[in-house]
C-alpha cells in the first residue's frame, strides 16, 4: 500500500488529484490543509510514501504571504523530512510564472531549489512540474481563474468584464495535470524538471468567452460544440460544473401539429443532429426523401411500420418495429420513405439526421411512398 500525503489536499489541484486517487486500490491518501496544525503535518510527513506538495498562495492579500506559504512551508517540509530519516518520492506543483521576474514565480523558484538542495542531500526523487494556467471542475471563480470566474458569471447569466479580451493566455486541464501526477507513482527516474508534455491550448480571452457563451446558448440552439477536440470536451465540461443546480433541467422547443409533437435535442455541424416525435396512432410522417442526407429511425415506444421506396419505382421494403426491440432502421439516400403508427396509442421515436437542417438547402423532397411509376416519366423528359 504507498502511503500518499497531499499538501493544498482541499485546493482546486488537491482536491481532484485526491478524487483520482481515491479510486485506486493501491494507495492510501491522507490531507493536508492550511489550517491543519504543524504537529499533523509533521506525523503525516513521517508516515508518506510519496509527497504531493500543492499548498501555496498565488494571490495573497500581502505579498509577504509568498515567502511564507511558498518558501518556508517547503523548508519546513524538508527540515521534518530530515529529522524522521524520510526520503519520499515528492511531486511539486510550481508554475511557469518561476522563469518570470515577479514576487510570486520569485517564490515559487526559491521553493524548487530548496527541493532541489533536499535531493541532493538525501537522494530523495524530486519531480518539479511547471504547471501553466490551469481550468476544471471545482475551481474557485473571481479569485486568481479567469476560465472559472468567466463560466461562473455565463452560467449564472451575469456580465462578462475582461480587461484585455486579445490577451492569449495558455490552458492546461487538470485532468490532463492529475493524470501526468498519478503516473509519477510508478515512475523511478529521477530527473527533477519534467518534459512539458502537458496538453496545453493557447487562446485569446475574447474567443475563450466566445466559446464558453456557446455553452449557456445550447439551451435554445442546440449547438454541441465539436467534441472531436479534447479542449473543447474539457471546457465545456468545465463549464457545466458552474452550472447551478437549479438550472440543470430545461425544456426543449416542441413543434406541434395535428400529427404530434417534434423537438430537436442536439445537432452539431460534424455530427449532424438528434430529435425525438410523438405520433399520434394512425398518422404517417414523412413521404419523402434526400439526395444526400441520411437518417436513422429508432422507435423507443409503441408500434411503426416503416415503409422505403426507390424514387423512380421497384417494391416498396417495409419494416414492422416496436418500441421494446431497440431496432435501428437506417434510410438510405435517393429512397422515399415513411413512418406510420400502426398501434392504439401515441409513438415515440428517436431519429438521426447526418446533416443540421438548412430551410435554404433542406435536401427533403416530397414523394409519397405509394407514387406512380416514375422511370418511364423520367426517361421521356431526358430525351425529349
Amino acid at each position: 500500500m504507498i502511503k500518499v500525503l497531499i499538501t493544498g489536499g482541499r485546493g482546486f489541484l488537491g482536491r481532484n488529484l485526491a478524487a483520482h486517487l481515491a479510486e485506486r486500490k493501491d494507495c492510501q491518501t491522507r490531507l493536508f490543509a492550511k489550517q491543519d496544525s504543524p504537529e499533523l503535518l509533521n506525523q503525516l510527513l513521517s508516515e508518506a510514501d510519496v509527497l504531493y506538495h500543492l499548498a501555496g498562495v498565488n494571490r495573497p492579500v500581502d505579498p509577504k504571504e509568498f515567502e511564507a506559504a511558498n518558501v518556508q512551508l517547503t523548508y519546513q517540509i524538508c527540515q521534518a523530512l530530515r529529522t524522521s530519516g524520510r526520503t519520499p518520492a515528492i511531486v511539486f506543483s510550481s508554475s511557469t510564472q518561476a522563469a518570470l521576474d515577479n514576487a510570486y514565480g520569485a517564490s515559487k523558484r526559491r521553493a524548487e531549489d530548496v527541493l532541489r538542495q533536499f535531493a541532493a542531500q538525501t537522494g530523495a526523487r524530486v519531480r518539479i512540474f511547471r504547471l501553466k494556467n490551469l481550468f476544471g471542475k471545482w475551481c474557485r471563480p473571481n479569485y486568481n481563474s479567469v476560465t472559472a470566474t468567466v463560466c461562473h458569471n455565463i452560467a449564472r447569466d451575469l456580465p462578462v468584464i475582461l480587461s484585455d479580451p486579445g490577451r492569449e493566455v495558455e490552458l492546461s486541464y487538470v485532468d490532463d495535470v492529475v493524470a501526468a501526477f498519478v503516473k509519477e507513482l510508478g515512475c523511478a527516474a529521477a530527473v527533477e524538471e519534467v518534459p512539458d508534455d502537458i496538453p496545453s491550448r493557447r487562446i485569446m480571452l475574447g474567443a475563450l468567452a466566445g466559446m464558453i457563451q456557446t455553452f449557456r446558448d445550447m439551451r435554445e440552439t442546440a449547438i454541441i460544440p465539436d467534441l472531436v477536440d479534447n479542449f473543447n470536451r474539457a471546457l465545456y465540461a468545465t463549464y457545466l460544473s458552474y452550472v447551478p443546480d437549479a438550472a440543470w433541467e430545461h425544456t426543449l422547443e416542441i413543434k406541434s401539429d395535428d400529427r404530434g409533437s417534434l423537438a430537436e435535442f442536439v445537432k452539431q455541424t460534424h455530427f449532424g443532429q438528434i430529435f425525438l416525435s410523438r405520433t399520434r396512432p394512425g398518422v404517417t410522417r414523412g413521404n419523402h426523401y434526400h439526395h444526400t442526407k441520411t437518417e436513422k429511425f429508432l422507435v423507443v415506444d409503441g408500434d411503426a411500420l416503416i415503409r422505403m421506396r426507390a424514387i423512380f419505382g421497384g417494391p416498396v421494403q417495409e419494416y414492422r418495429v416496436r418500441g421494446t426491440e431497440y431496432k435501428v432502421i437506417d434510410i438510405p439516400p435517393g429512397l422515399t420513405h415513411s413512418i406510420t403508427n400502426v398501434g392504439d396509442r401515441e409513438m415515440v421515436t428517436l431519429f438521426w439526421s447526418s446533416e443540421i437542417f438548412d430551410p435554404d438547402r433542406p435536401d427533403t423532397y416530397f414523394l409519397p411512398v405509394d407514387f406512380e411509376e416514375r422511370v418511364n416519366q423520367a426517361t421521356d423528359r431526358m430525351y425529349a
